[in-house]
């Protein structure tokens, strides 16, 4: 049976890749994607929503917009990495269908109040904002989430600062709030995703199924690589949001080990850290786990195939364009 899941992302390049893997793979039911204020401004990245569920002909799935700004602190964006429009390196087309009526938040709190518990595995691939908010609006939904798979953070490693990665250092007063709530997290960070470069044999690879998603995901990493290869020195730019959704698609993809996680709140150099405890065995009440090994092989074969089921089921005057 697929696993449903809300994908609460802030498209973005890698998130894009993560809506493609999770419309085009059997194993994953979408349930609805949120937007939260993060690579770019909440209204770019909704835009950037809208028009990748038009590229991958993405119907049936309520869209809504969520929160433009973090909990507490100004807003921060990825220009560097996103470019202006938030997926610069491609010709983004006019949406095709239209926002969801509700706030991001209504929309996770509706989703998953109206399914069964255990059913909705929530998938955020951007700040926290939004989980945050329906957390504290609801907190019903705690005990009703099967689990939380999210991209954020690292046990060794940061990008936004020394030791923080973006998605939890601009908003970590929401990290908090999400980790520290008695569900199961999986946090899927840069030291797992920095295994998922896009090679040139991965380009290669998805270029052997050539279609308009195919030539959309190769424009994205081209634009992508340039920008990574200048803001923090990457030969391949690392596809990081994806790699939420492989784990959900196939575990053996993406291999975890049980810690306690925090967020550090207050530090001067560490704001925003995911401070993982590996001085000894987690206690049997640890509910966080931390991503660590990724397949890479697996991990590519899954995105194209996705990309490839995508193409053959878009309409013909679609696919020929």
């Amino acid at each position: 049976m697929p696993r449903k899941i809300i994908l609460d992302c802030d498209p973005g390049h890698d998130d894009a890749v993560a809506m493609m893997l999770a419309w085009g793979n059997p194993e994953i039911e979408l349930a609805a994607v949120t937007t939260v204020g993060g690579n770019q401004t909440l209204q770019k990245v909704t835009r950037n929503a809208l028009s990748v569920a038009t590229v991958i002909g993405m119907h049936d799935v309520p869209i809504a917009a969520g929160c433009k700004n973090p909990l507490v602190r100004p807003v921060e964006i990825a220009e560097d990495v996103h470019g202006d429009t938030g997926l610069d390196g491609v010709d983004l087309p006019e949406p095709a269908m239209q926002l969801d009526p509700r706030h991001g938040v209504d929309l996770i709190i509706d989703t998953i109040m109206q399914a069964a518990p255990g059913e909705i595995t929530l998938v955020p691939t951007g700040p926290l904002t939004n989980i945050a908010m329906a957390v504290r609006k609801e907190p019903r939904i705690v005990e009703r989430v099967r689990e939380v798979v999210l991209m954020g953070g690292g046990y060794h490693t940061g990008n936004w600062s020394p030791v923080a990665e973006f998605n939890i250092k601009v908003d970590p007063e929401a990290a908090h709030v999400v980790f520290n709530e008695n569900w199961p997290v999986v946090m899927v960070g840069l030291d797992l995703t920095h295994q998922a470069l896009a090679t040139d044999d991965v380009a290669k690879q998805i270029a052997a199924h050539p279609g308009p998603v195919s030539d959309f995901t190769l424009g994205l990493f081209t634009f992508f690589r340039k920008a990574y290869k200048d803001a923090q020195g990457f030969d391949f730019p690392p596809v990081h949001d994806p790699c939420t959704v492989a784990y959900l698609i196939d575990p053996a993809i993406v291999k975890t080990v049980k810690v306690p996680i925090d967020i550090e709140l207050t530090g001067t150099l560490t704001l925003g850290m995911t401070v993982a405890d590996f001085r000894a065995p987690a206690p049997e009440d640890c509910h966080t786990w931390a991503a660590t090994e990724l397949d890479f092989h697996k991990f590519w074969d899954v995105v194209t195939d996705a990309i490839d089921r995508i193409q053959k089921q878009l309409p013909a005057h679609q696919s020929a364009n």
